[in-house]
């Protein structure tokens, strides 16, 4: 039986899994540059160690309601153009599942989180989300943001 392990995090109260081989790091939330001109989905620049790396907000990117209380973390990802950060709420346990609990989305995830999720594992309890990072990482343009916030 082939298993997978996933790096595990929470963006509001979704539940979300990465593969753990994409994740370079996990750290606090750190300065940040902003980008004039970029999309509200990239909050901003980070220096990681002399690595100019970007920072995508998830929540953003998302379509979920920004959240005051507390500071987003990093994870940093592997890309094939360098690293990526993107800002969760909070990290979760590195847990391995079988590929046979590994389902398409069901009709019950809505709007963009549907868009951003490759399928499912089903847990005791609740679902871990997989992360499509190839299409989380697509950062809408300023001109998309803004016909999305005016819908």
């Amino acid at each position: 039986m082939a298993t997978q392990q996933f790096c595990t995090f929470y963006v509001g109260q979704l539940f979300f899994g990465i593969d753990v081989l994409k994740v370079q790091e996990v750290i606090r939330l750190q300065a940040m540059t902003r980008v004039p001109q970029a999309s509200s989905v990239v909050r901003g620049l980070i220096n990681l160690r002399g690595q100019i790396v970007t920072a995508i907000d998830l929540r953003r990117r998302l379509n979920i309601s920004e959240c005051d209380n507390k500071d987003p973390m990093n994870i940093v990802i592997q890309t094939d153009e360098g690293a990526v950060s993107l800002l969760i709420d909070e990290i979760g346990d590195v847990l391995e599942v079988s590929s046979d609990s590994f389902e398409t989305p069901p009709a019950t995830i809505h709007g963009v989180p549907r868009e951003l999720i490759s399928g499912v594992y089903k847990l005791e309890g609740r679902l871990l989300l997989v992360l499509d990072l190839d299409k989380a990482l697509l950062v809408p343009s300023q001109e998309d943001t803004k016909k999305e916030d005016a819908a």
